[in-house]
């Protein structure tokens, strides 16, 4: 406020006025559809066209649908040619054509259809609030195995993942070689580039679709429309770490370490929990490890190497056996083990009893038949054996 009293006007918004048409009710989002009317400029006066190839495999569906698409690109003004020739397909503006920008919807229609999308589907790209998107993922993956690998993790165990992407984004998703093509809401279309992208870099979707289900129980409740939702999101920990992030990790590590010695008593600084750990790692030494014999150097020692197919196989089929043989002994042994009766302390019989009262009652006797200068003796050998250690120290 200024001394006068009236409110002080930011210098860059001072020459805004209010704007009594644009009210809380009003969709800023909606897009109005184009109509003939719209278009007061009339025909045009340069003709656009586009074209696309496709593969061979599709030229027999083309054929049997390219009435259905003249149709439904005829409605908007625009005609199409098939040239079964050079395997392509156009679409060029006509006197009729009013929309401008529908033959760049035209142009998605054909490319769409040129990937394997069908003709009911390409259509709905022909409407204002569907767009779509052709992900090329074939460079992303340089092993053809794990990229083969990484696609079917999109699509998922029968097409369940991917069916669950097209529910939680309301897009059509069709994996097509070394493309993901996509229809939808311009929104869902960026959330379906990043869940096929961080796929292809090792990053499993059901990661990404786990937060959109979140996100849209969030959206339901008005009262945190305001707020952030990073506290409801889920944070996934990275396993393979940066170098950065893991010397940082390490630091903190480190941090937590003195601040509980320091707590308990034991007064000791970052350098000298820093030095332990560097005292604690191997000695460093610029010579490699001893190379590892190839598979090739194996067999020519053993001699494995000259010998004929037929040999070898009759030799690997025979190790089989060996080990075979073994493992069901092995399993045998431990059948076995189950029906081994316990060792058991049987109670003497009556003759050992007898036995043994026998017997300690003849040692009794001849203890007591020992003349008493035999036990002196003992006593006597007794004391000087304990004498001796003494003697010895003094």
């Amino acid at each position: 406020m200024s001394e006068s009293g009236e409110p002080v006007v930011n210098k860059n918004k001072a020459h805004r006025k209010d704007k009594p048409w644009d009210t809380d009710d009003i969709d800023q989002w909606k897009v109005d559809p184009f109509l003939p009317t719209d278009n007061k400029g009339g025909a045009f006066t340069e003709e656009s066209s586009f074209a696309t190839l496709f593969p061979k495999y599709r030229e027999k569906y083309l054929r049997e649908v390219w009435s259905a698409v003249t149709k439904a690109l005829d409605t908007h003004g625009i005609s199409c040619t098939l040239d079964l020739v050079h395997g392509s397909m156009s679409v060029r503006t006509t006197r009729k054509t009013y929309d401008p920008y529908i033959i760049l919807k035209a142009r998605d229609m054909i490319k769409l259809m040129a990937r394997g999308v069908a003709v009911n589907q390409a259509v709905k790209v022909l409407q204002d609030d569907t767009a779509c998107d052709i992900i090329k993922i074939g460079s992303l993956v340089r092993n053809k195995e794990r990229f083969v690998k990484r696609r079917q993790r999109i699509i998922g165990p029968d097409g369940s993942t991917l069916k669950a992407i097209e529910l939680l984004t309301n897009c059509y998703v069709l994996v097509q070689g070394n493309t993901v093509s996509v229809m939808g809401p311009f929104k869902s279309l960026k959330e379906v580039r990043r869940i096929v992208l961080d796929c292809m870099k090792n990053i499993h979707p059901i990661y990404r679709i786990k937060e959109l289900m979140i996100r849209r129980e969030l959206a339901k409740d008005p009262k945190l429309v305001t707020e952030s939702w990073d506290r409801f999101l889920p944070q996934f920990r990275k396993r393979h770490l940066k170098t950065s992030e893991k010397t940082a990790k390490k630091n903190e590590k480190i941090a937590q370490k003195v601040e509980a010695r320091n707590a308990a008593g034991l007064e000791t600084t970052v350098e000298e929990l820093q030095r332990k750990e560097a005292t604690k790692k191997k000695v460093y030494t610029p010579f490699p490890p001893a190379q590892l014999p190839r598979k090739v150097d194996l067999q020519l020692e053993s001699g494995e190497y000259f010998l004929k197919q037929t040999e070898k196989e009759a030799r690997e089929m025979e190790k089989r056996k060996q080990k075979q043989t073994e493992t069901t002994e092995k399993r045998r042994a431990e059948r076995a083990e189950a029906f081994i009766a316990p060792v058991e302390t049987a109670a003497p019989t009556v003759e050992e009893k007898r036995r043994h009262k026998k017997r300690s009652a003849m040692e009794r006797e001849m203890d007591d038949e020992e003349p008493e200068g035999v036990e002196k003796a003992k006593k006597k050998k007794k004391l000087k054996g304990k004498e001796k250690p003494k003697e010895l120290d003094s």
